[in-house]
């Protein structure tokens, strides 16, 4: 039988004093980076068997993306694959520097600005100073890598309207 481990009091550990747990509800998805949206569909499909849930380009970020699951349902975390849509965006700028790959965690939150209030308190560099457009109309914002252990942090708001509403 596994043993349960309990995670330390908030800012035991690093000295921060921001507690998200009032609004972190779950792991949202993870990203992937990559060069060719089409054929890292096919592969995650054939392969594992998931299912394409949502796709959409977000101009905004400079990406085509899609959102995928198990086949058999469920309401775990998704997989988000993102695709450059031009040269300049951030994702096109991670495919050249680290080739294809795990690109960010995102925890789904409450509320968005909040939990990156609770963040900036603590000195943890926020990408945006207001929440933008994420995918299926979420509000998202990001917490520097180098101020969470060298992941790229998503937070996600979901939308209130289903993705085919916000696009």
């Amino acid at each position: 039988m596994a043993e349960t481990v309990r995670c330390p009091a908030a800012g035991t550990l690093t000295g921060m004093t921001a507690d998200l747990s009032a609004l972190v509800q779950a792991v949202d998805h993870v990203g992937i980076a990559v060069p060719d949206l089409d054929a890292a569909i096919a592969f995650h499909c054939e392969t594992f068997g998931l299912r394409v849930t949502h796709r959409e380009e977000n101009e905004d970020q400079g990406v085509v993306e899609a959102m995928l699951t198990p086949a058999a349902g469920g309401n775990g975390a998704a997989v988000q694959l993102l695709a450059p849509l031009r040269p300049d965006c951030a994702i096109a700028r991670f495919l050249e520097r680290s080739g294809p790959g795990l690109q960010q965690l995102a925890y789904r939150v409450r509320d968005v600005e909040a939990a990156a209030a609770r963040l900036r308190e603590d000195g943890v560099r926020v990408l945006y100073d207001s929440p933008r457009r994420g995918t299926g109309g979420s509000l998202i914002n990001f917490a520097h890598p180098k101020d969470t252990g060298g992941v790229l942090i998503e937070l996600v708001q979901p939308s209130t309207t289903s993705p085919e509403d916000a696009s």
